[in-house]
């Protein structure tokens, strides 16, 4: 028999209540309840009350004494019965606390706040505001506890309405001046928003304790205000208080976030200081905030040290290592965590695929995918949104859409990354798609999503779905930022229309941000306006706006494709003596690409020979380029030598090798080039073209005859020849790299891909309307005589975008001056 069961019966039978209780004396097994008989109407409640006290924490003797009072008809009103409820709430069990609340003919305050409490401590918060207004409209008496009780409720709900009301009531009756009404209010203002008011209560207020001060500091870094909150900080240490393990938490996270590493180590030494040292909750804050300030070492010498870790100290360490790039050390430490018998949950596998998805780990990836399903947890939607987003990054969009389906729910966050997987995975037509599936399913878009959408638009060449996706922003009400407006600044630059991204830059340039002065400077390049894209630079210089590496990588590459030589290699001279930025690889490559594109390949070949590093693919391709354009077959036949012992894989390397061959009709050399392909598996991009008609985007491949308008497209583009010729043309058969005859290299061209697509515009739009077409490769040289003849002939402005510049063909003249 447990100890306290004897306990209880010698109780009742010093008040000299008879107990029928026949376990004791035959032995039998214990009884469930403890009978009291006969017992006397005067009974005092103290006994009762003093009973309770001593057996709160088991049910059975709970209900064996309420059981009794009922019995005996002691009165359970006020204290006796905000006793029970408090004692039932404690245990977990709300029922029986509701019936004996419900059962009491005269609630009290006493009563009323005891339910209360109950009611929030097993988180029914809904129930408390409705208590709150029970107890205004039945005359019940209102005092601070009351207040504080329903003030949580309306904190924990979020609901300001109500709150708002008790904190008119708390004011009105003047308990806004007790410390713990005072710091309700506070945490009730800070959670709903409302800083400017929990400021004021708080300043207001004559005494302060710690958890008034932890609202502040704690509301201040939920909503990002990181300096407030070490200000608010350092008044509370001023004013002599002594921080809880919460106020450190707080100033923790504040100090990872501002990256304030000084202030950081400083409240490490506190920490220690104020002897929490083996508090679980702040040393995985002390692991979060060195992650955070990029100090993994730091990290993993307080989670070694730990004595106890909590799941949550785990995975603040993994996170930790994901985040700064140490995917192989998140791993091990993952192996570690499985090995120690701990379990781990969804945090745990979100953090190592995010891992996966950084370094493209297919393999592991699927390792992760494998466990999920193993442990049964695939229906998480933040786990499955991660799987999503790991095939996708890994290029397995198959198995990232395949997931995708399977999902029965979905949030927002899962269609953008599906959305975000599609489009950089060269989807942009079925990203496109899924969004209107979106919009059928009735999921509202975010920012992230729209702007996916709009990098979309941007590689389609999709001016009017572009368009649509702008005036979806500006009509949801979204916040035009430096992002936004970088992304909507490149998809017009993208589309064509560069003055329509010239009007958005100078609307967005007050932001003065980096980025999108950068994205204006490229999309001057794209256009082959060098000049307009260097004024932009003497703007940034005039604002005192400072350039990144990828300011002069776009300076480099906007006078690469305007021809601007000189003006490049004086912006490659000032870029570490003006801005102190080192070149890298990525400016050299433009740098040689501008020599080479002019021309000037023994220069080139120079500079790469001079660089502080070995050249990269990216070097040694520009230049690779500049030999086929100006057919210095021997340097390039060396260069792609080079190339093929760097990236043996790269089928871009083979491709331009076999055309330099080609068109130094080395016919045996090109057959041997694309033997070595074959031989490693590799396969030629195929070249095709882009047209919007009628807001849907057509592809065209060359000789494609899939279009069910195929047959009027042919005949348009005979036609076209005819004419063409008899203004002058003369086919350029150099750009066949095959070994046909003539008549068959002409037809060839004739099936080129963007003259398909021009022939299907001007049949499908408009007399005198703009033709805008993309392609993803490098237009040919005949393509290019070609359109010019034909904007000539039929009057038109035809746009194309190919994998390097924009083409705008007006009158017969193209706006690239014959150079790209």
């Amino acid at each position: 028999m447990p100890l306290s069961y004897f306990h209880l019966r010698y109780t009742f039978a010093k008040i000299r209540i008879p107990c029928r209780c026949r376990c004791i004396c035959n032995s039998a097994p214990p009884p469930t309840l403890v009978s009291l008989h006969h017992a006397p109407f005067n009974q005092p409640l103290s006994i009762f009350y003093s009973l309770l006290h001593q057996f709160s924490n088991t049910l059975i003797h709970v209900k064996s004494i309420h059981a009794q009072i009922i019995k005996n008809w002691v009165s359970t009103e006020n204290y006796l019965a905000a006793k029970l409820i408090r004692i039932y709430s404690d245990l977990g069990f709300l029922f029986p606390a509701r019936k004996v609340f419900d059962q009491c003919s005269l609630r009290g305050t006493a009563v009323c706040n005891a339910m209360m409490a109950g009611f929030l401590r097993n988180q029914q918060h809904m129930e408390v505001p409705k208590l709150f207004k029970m107890m205004g409209s039945g005359d019940i008496e209102i005092n601070s506890y009351t207040c504080m009780f329903a003030l949580k409720a309306c904190t924990s709900l979020l609901d300001d309405e109500i709150g708002m009301e008790i904190v008119m009531t708390v004011f009105q009756r003047g308990f806004h001046l007790h410390p713990f009404v005072g710091s309700s209010i506070v945490n009730f203002f800070v959670k709903c928003g409302y800083f400017d008011d929990a400021r004021k209560v708080f300043d207001g207020m004559p005494e302060k304790d710690i958890v008034c001060w932890n609202s502040m500091i704690g509301g201040y870094v939920q909503e990002g205000l990181f300096n407030e909150a070490i200000k608010m900080f350092l008044a509370m240490i001023g004013g002599g208080l002594k921080p809880s393990p919460v106020t450190m938490v707080s100033l923790l996270k504040a100090c990872g976030e501002c990256g304030l590493k000084k202030l950081g180590t400083s409240a490490h030494g506190c920490v220690i200081a104020l002897g929490m040292g083996n508090d679980v909750f702040v040393l995985t804050s002390l692991v979060d905030m060195y992650s955070n300030l990029g100090d993994t070492d730091n990290a993993a010498l307080v989670f070694n040290g730990m004595f106890n870790r909590s799941l949550i100290s785990w995975n603040a360490m993994i996170s930790g290592y994901v985040q700064n790039g140490l995917i192989p050390e998140s791993f091990a430490l993952f192996r570690r965590l499985v090995q120690s018998g701990s379990g781990f949950d969804s945090g745990t596998l979100v953090s190592l695929m995010r891992g996966c998805s950084q370094t493209s780990d297919l393999k592991n990836g699927r390792i992760l995918h494998s466990c999920i399903i193993r442990k049964g947890i695939e229906s998480n939607i933040v786990l499955s949104t991660s799987i999503v987003d790991m095939y996708s990054k890994c290029g397995a969009i198959k198995l990232a859409t395949t997931v995708f389906g399977r999902m029965e729910k979905k949030n927002v966050i899962t269609w953008t990354a599906m959305l975000v997987g599609l489009s950089q995975n060269g989807y942009a037509e079925d990203a496109l798609k899924l969004f209107c599936q979106m919009q059928e399913e009735k999921v509202l878009a975010n920012s992230v999503t729209l702007v996916s959408l709009v990098h979309c638009c941007a590689h389609l060449g999709s001016l009017n779905k572009g368009r649509s996706v702008h005036a979806h922003l500006i009509r949801h009400g979204y916040a035009f930022d430096a992002v936004n407006m970088s992304a909507l600044l490149d998809m017009y630059a993208k589309c064509g229309k560069i003055r329509s991204a010239e009007k958005l830059f100078n609307k967005g340039f007050h932001l003065k941000d980096v980025i999108l002065c950068n994205t204006m400077i490229m999309g001057y390049g794209m256009h082959g306006l060098g000049h307009y894209a260097l004024g932009v630079y003497g703007r940034m210089i005039e604002e005192r706006l400072k350039p990144n590496q990828t300011t002069f990588v776009s300076l480099l590459t906007a006078c690469s494709h305007s021809g601007l030589v000189e003006e490049g290699k004086a912006l490659f001279d000032c870029i570490e003596r003006d801005h102190n930025i080192k070149p890298q690889e990525k400016h050299y490559a433009c740098l040689v690409d501008l020599l080479s594109r002019a021309g000037r390949l023994k220069e080139a070949d120079a500079l790469v020979k001079q660089m502080p590093f070995q050249p990269s693919t990216d070097v040694l391709e520009a230049l690779l380029s500049g030999c086929r354009t100006h057919k210095n077959i021997n340097m390039g036949i060396q260069i792609a030598d080079r190339l093929i012992s760097l990236d043996y894989l790269n089928s871009g390397i083979y491709v331009m090798l076999s055309n330099i061959y080609a068109e130094a009709r080395r016919w045996e050399s090109v057959n041997y080039i694309r033997g070595l392909m074959r031989m490693q598996g590799l396969k030629k991009v195929p070249g095709y073209s882009l047209i919007e008609v009628g807001n849907r985007v057509y592809t065209f491949f060359a000789r494609d005859d899939s279009h069910p308008r195929w047959s009027d497209i042919y005949q348009l583009l005979e036609n076209l020849r005819l004419e063409v010729e008899a203004e002058g043309y003369i086919p350029d058969t150099s750009c066949v790299l095959r070994d046909v005859n003539e008549p068959m290299k002409v037809k060839l061209l004739w099936g080129h891909s963007e003259r398909l697509a021009i022939a299907f515009g001007l049949l499908s739009t408009p007399y005198g309307s703009l033709i805008r077409i993309t392609k993803n490769l490098r237009v040919c040289v005949d393509c290019h005589t070609v359109t010019k003849y034909i904007s000539k002939i039929v009057q038109r402005e035809i746009i194309v975008r190919d994998a390097n510049r924009f083409h705008h063909f007006v009158n017969g003249k193209c706006s690239c001056n014959d150079y790209w």
